[in-house]
């Protein structure tokens, strides 16, 4: 008996006796489901799991029959699941108490009944919360949890056998602390403009179209990693925008808030559109699109010139698709994108 006691703990840990004489089980059992043929559900039960209802273990005069009755009304239930599920064993859930403990209930927003998905709040140091959801799987932590959230670039962890959830809740932490200067940027937008799209921006958007006049708006596109930059804009309008009775150039001008450099006004020399590196206009079909923001220098460079200039400059360092260096002229800060070579 002594020997029958250990091996059924040892293959069914989630069973436990409910009287002295060990006659009688609560808990669960472990069903392995495999499809073979023409559908055919092939249902393998432990030696001493044939044992065990779902809910009692009693005397039986006749095992035999009685595991076929088991297998009989497990197959019944399984077979009209409308999908198979692969339950974890019961290590999986051992081991996902464990790490939530040492990670912080408080941590944990939600938790679905099969434990698999899991909600980790993360709150960054501007006191916004933030919400990443885990989908582990079933051979968890020998295979890379999923992860989902609300950010404007992908999350990823490296994955090893040593990994918890709290090395993913603290590599989302690092990540919405590398963001932090990308949401000021935004909420400033926010508070400060009539922002039209999008309505309900969510922590992902990058995108803010805002309002600057009567049917005239501008759509800024904010890189996440450096959102000081000078964004990508794009003014919007209806055909109708504007004020008919003037031209083109005057609603420019009213939009704007400018005047235009003219022949009448200005030399040519005194725009300095050339390439500070090349010294051309053109570069085949490219013109220099790059600017010194100091606006004591404000020179032009083509983008590829300016990115071979960097590359070649010891004290120039890439993060990502952008060079960061000095300034040929005036050697303030200076970073250009990555340039796209033609084959």
């Amino acid at each position: 008996p002594l020997k029958m006691e250990t091996l059924l703990m040892k293959e069914s840990p989630l069973l436990l006796p409910l009287n002295k004489q060990k006659t009688v089980y609560d808990g669960f059992i472990t069903v392995q489901v495999g499809l073979l043929g023409a559908g055919m559900q092939v249902i393998s039960l432990s030696l001493f799991a044939c044992f065990c209802s779902l809910k009692r273990l009693q005397r039986s005069s006749d095992l035999g029959s009685f595991i076929l009755e088991l297998k009989t009304v497990l197959e019944v239930a399984l077979k009209n699941r409308p999908d198979h599920v692969t339950i974890p064993p019961p290590q999986y859930y051992s081991q996902l108490i464990a790490e939530l403990e040492s990670l912080g209930w408080d941590k944990l927003l939600f938790i679905d009944t099969e434990f698999c998905t899991l909600r980790l709040k993360g709150v960054d140091s501007s006191g916004h919360e933030h919400v990443l959801t885990v989908k582990l799987k079933p051979k968890y932590p020998f295979e890379a949890p999923e992860y989902t959230a609300d950010l404007p670039v992908p999350f990823s962890v490296t994955w090893t056998l040593q990994s918890t959830l709290a090395h993913i809740h603290k590599r989302f932490l690092a990540e919405l602390e590398g963001l932090a200067e990308f949401w000021s940027v935004l909420d400033e937008i926010d508070v400060q403009t009539w922002v039209l799209e999008p309505e309900k921006p969510s922590r992902a958007d990058t995108m803010r179209r805002i309002a600057i006049g009567n049917n005239v708006s501008i759509k800024v596109e904010i890189d996440p990693r450096h959102p000081r930059m000078l964004p990508d804009c794009c003014l919007l309008g209806a055909e109708h925008g504007g004020n008919p009775d003037c031209g083109v150039l005057q609603n420019l001008k009213d939009v704007l808030e400018i005047e235009f450099p003219s022949p009448a006004t200005h030399e040519k020399s005194s725009l300095s559109t050339e390439c500070g590196i090349c010294y051309s206009f053109r570069l085949e079909s490219a013109i220099p699109d790059q600017v010194c923001n100091d606006p004591r220098c404000g020179q032009p460079f083509h983008q590829a010139c300016l990115y071979e200039w960097l590359r070649g400059l010891p004290t120039s360092r890439q993060s990502f698709n952008t060079v960061f260096g000095e300034c040929p002229y005036c050697s303030k800060p200076i970073t250009v994108k990555t340039a796209v070579h033609k084959q």
